[in-house]
Parts: structure tokens; C-alpha cells; sequence
């Protein structure tokens, strides 16, 4: 048996793998893939087998699929080259056989206005067109993507076009341990999950932000186009700026919040909630 792990060199990648690895898998069945091979030498160096793979080299997604038996397919991070790049994903995988496909979308992909729900869609269709066996994890948004943000909170306060909104946000951590649950026999096939932690607003992560340090934070919420103003003016390009700030509008929409409790149920636990995740990263 072997197990591909796409992305293996970015956070959520390298994550599965080591989920993969606590649960007993050994590391001689466990295939980590990266557009360089030398960001994955410390797996290497464990026993985890390596290659080259680039999702807009179809060669390369050939040669690493060969004797796949499951293939984790962790989403590409070139927002507005996805569609076409997964694509080449999907047609290597249709023929090398692969046995199941496990791909991380987003949350709410079939019902969402966000811009980067569309190229997450049509690759799920483009799974089951193919005639793949798979598993569809709709990730919510990553705790990461605001604890990350605490000393700019902490000093200009907490800023977004989110409205009331409430996103089910989680760790990396926790959505890797789901994935390494499902290629591991802990899920079912030919479904989708949607997966979330507790939800929250972002006033509400101000508020816990303020209790947690003692510190006044608080959330200003902006219209959608002065918020990419604003990310952009912070350095963040422009293009993806306004990507972050139609991603926030959609979380306004609630496209953001997941019903249910498929990642507790795959994991077997209670998912990290934003407070424990604030105290371990102040």
C-alpha cells in the first residue's frame, strides 16, 4: 500500500504526513510530494519516501502517482491558476489507477459566492466526473489565519469586512488529523465533509483577544472594497487583497460557518477552539 501526499512541503501537507505517521502508518508506505524535493529531507531522513511534483507539470504528477494506492490531493495555492493545475492532478491520478482521492476544498464550496469556492467546485466535479473513488474534505478557514495576525491585532486592532458573520475556524493540526483519519479507513466513500471548529465572529475574536491580554481590542468592519484597501496598503498584492476581502463578504454571507460536527466525529475529539488556540500563541 502507498499512500501520496501532494503539497507535502507547505503546512497542511507536511501536517498529514505526520498525522499519517503517529497513526501507525509506516513511513516506507507514505509517498510526500513537493516542487522541491529538498524542502523534504527531514522526512526523507524518517523513512518517508520523496518526489518531484509540480501541479503544472502533467510529467511529473505521472511519475509520482505510479503505485498509488490513495492519494491525499492537498489544494494548490496559485489562486486563479487552480483549475487548470488540478486538472493535470486529476487526469494523472485517472491514470495511474489511483484507488481513492481525498481533496481538501473549502467549506460550503457548493453553495458559496467566494471567489476561491469556484475553482474548488469545479475540481470536485472533476473528481467525480473522472470516476474516482474519493473523499471530499470542505475545510473552514484556519485558526492560523488569525492567531497568525496578533501583534498587528494587538497593536491596530482586529479589521475585516466580515460583518456578523461567523466562521468555524480550526487548526492545520486538527484538519490534518481528519485527513490522515480518512486515508487510514476512518471515513466513508464518495462523500463530502464539511469540517469546522467552533464558529465565532470577529468581534467576538476581539473580545477574547481583550481577555485574554488584558489589552482593549476591538473590530472595525469595513466595506469589502476599503478592507482590500486596506490589506493592500499593509503589502499584501493587490490581486489577492481582493481575493482575502471577497472571502470576508462571504463569511458576512455565513459561507463561512459549518453545520454539524463531521471534524469532532473524525477525529474523535473536540476540535481546538479559538481560546485555546490564542493562549498557546500569545
Amino acid at each position: 500500500m502507498s499512500i501520496v501526499v501532494t503539497g507535502a512541503t507547505g503546512h497542511l501537507g507536511r501536517l498529514i504526513v505526520e498525522s499519517l505517521l503517529r497513526r501507525g502508518v509506516p513511513a516506507g508506505e507514505i509517498v510526500a510530494l513537493g516542487r522541491d524535493t529538498g524542502r523534504l529531507a527531514a522526512l526523507a531522513a524518517r523513512g518517508v519516501a520523496t518526489r518531484r511534483a509540480d501541479y503544472a507539470d502533467p510529467e511529473s504528477l505521472r511519475a509520482a502517482f505510479a503505485g498509488a494506492e490513495k492519494l491525499m490531493f492537498v489544494s494548490g495555492s496559485e489562486v486563479g491558476r487552480r483549475e487548470a493545475q488540478h486538472r493535470n492532478v486529476v487526469a494523472a491520478a485517472r491514470e495511474a489507477g489511483v484507488g481513492l482521492v481525498v481533496y481538501t476544498s473549502i467549506a460550503n464550496a457548493d453553495r458559496s459566492g467566494m471567489i476561491l469556492a469556484g475553482e474548488h467546485l469545479t475540481t470536485e466535479r472533476e473528481i467525480t466526473a473522472a470516476g474516482l473513488p474519493y473523499v471530499i474534505l470542505r475545510n473552514g478557514w484556519y485558526l492560523e489565519n488569525y492567531t497568525g495576525q496578533l501583534p498587528t491585532y494587538l497593536e491596530h486592532g482586529v479589521t475585516g469586512a466580515a460583518g456578523d458573520g461567523r466562521v468555524s475556524a480550526a487548526t492545520r493540526a486538527d484538519l490534518a488529523e481528519a485527513a490522515a483519519a480518512v486515508l487510514t479507513g476512518g471515513g466513508e466513500t464518495n462523500r463530502v465533509y464539511e469540517l469546522g471548529g467552533e464558529a465565532f465572529t470577529l468581534t467576538e475574536l476581539a473580545e477574547k483577544l481583550s481577555r485574554q491580554t488584558g489589552r482593549a481590542v476591538g473590530y472595525t468592519d469595513l466595506p469589502q472594497e476599503k478592507f482590500a484597501e486596506v490589506l493592500a496598503g499593509a503589502g499584501v498584492p493587490e490581486g489577492f487583497a481582493a481575493v482575502l476581502a471577497d472571502s470576508d463578504r462571504g463569511l458576512s454571507r455565513g459561507e463561512l460557518h459549518v453545520e454539524g460536527d463531521d471534524l469532532a466525529k473524525l477525529i474523535g475529539r473536540r476540535p481546538t477552539t479559538l481560546e485555546e488556540a490564542l493562549r498557546a500563541a500569545l
